[in-house]
Order: structure tokens, then C-alpha cells, then sequence
């Protein structure tokens, strides 16, 4: 009879652990959804914007170097598991992207001397003249490769 009783509160204990074990596989199976879900969106919104700013530089609406600074910016922004070597994959754009990264930006900027403001304008449209052929060249790569991953 003992036994019986012992034997009952284990089956009871198993199948309560069962359950609640399902019931944590369940919420991770939910929890990998959403994750999934959100790098998703935020790999189709990061995609989007490279491609309004790649169409905006080839329309010449948007200066070479800006829109190369926020291309490499949010391509290295990517939630991607394994990403490619950017640099490798698109080196003009980040050949200009490592030429005009240091120039001020923003407050920065605001801060310079007028003198200064236009030794760095025309600094930086020597560069962007210097590589605008491959840089626009690049663009349409660029776009091939956000339409495939998304």
C-alpha cells in the first residue's frame, strides 16, 4: 500500500515536471519567434533606409560622403549571423567612408571656424571627386545585395 502511494506521488511529481517543462519549451519556442520576428523588421527597416540613401546618392540628392557614412554605418548595423566582410565586399564605398570619417560633423562642426569649415568642404569634395565614379559604380551592388537578404 505504501508502496502504491509512493509510487503514485512520483507518477504525479513526473508528470507535473512534464508539464511545466513543456510549458518552458513552449515560451522559448515563443520568445525565438519574437526575436526572430524583431531582427527580422529591424533587418528589412536598416535595408530600406540603404536603399533610399543609395537611390538619393545615385540622383546626386544626397553628397557622396554622407550617404557613404550612413551606408557603412547601418551596414555594419545589420543583425546578421554571419555578416560579409563589408569592406571587402564594397571597398570603394569604404575606401571614401575611411577618408572622410574624420571630418566634423554636426556640433562638432558648429564649433569650427569658418576658416576651417571650408579647409574640411573642400578637403572632403576632393575626395568625394576623386571617387565618385566607383563609388556610385558600387551603388547598384549595394542594392542587389539589401534586396537578397531580406
Amino acid at each position: 500500500m505504501a508502496t502504491t502511494i509512493v509510487i503514485i506521488i512520483a507518477i504525479v511529481i513526473i508528470l507535473a515536471l512534464g508539464v511545466y517543462a513543456g510549458r518552458l519549451l513552449f515560451m522559448l519556442k515563443q520568445q525565438k519567434q519574437r526575436h526572430t520576428a524583431a531582427r527580422d523588421k529591424r533587418t528589412q527597416s536598416i535595408t530600406e533606409s540603404i536603399l533610399v540613401i543609395a537611390k538619393a546618392m545615385e540622383q546626386q540628392q544626397c553628397d557622396l560622403s554622407e550617404g557613404t557614412i550612413r551606408i557603412v554605418n547601418l551596414l555594419n548595423a545589420l543583425p546578421l549571423e554571419s555578416p560579409p566582410n563589408f569592406a571587402k565586399k564594397f571597398p570603394h564605398i569604404h575606401t571614401l567612408f575611411a577618408q572622410v570619417n574624420g571630418f566634423a560633423i554636426l556640433e562638432e562642426r558648429n564649433k569650427l571656424p569658418k576658416s576651417e569649415k571650408r579647409r574640411q568642404d573642400q578637403a572632403r569634395e576632393e575626395i568625394e571627386a576623386e571617387h565618385e565614379t566607383k563609388v556610385i559604380a558600387e551603388l547598384p551592388e549595394i542594392k542587389t545585395y539589401c534586396h537578397s537578404i531580406v
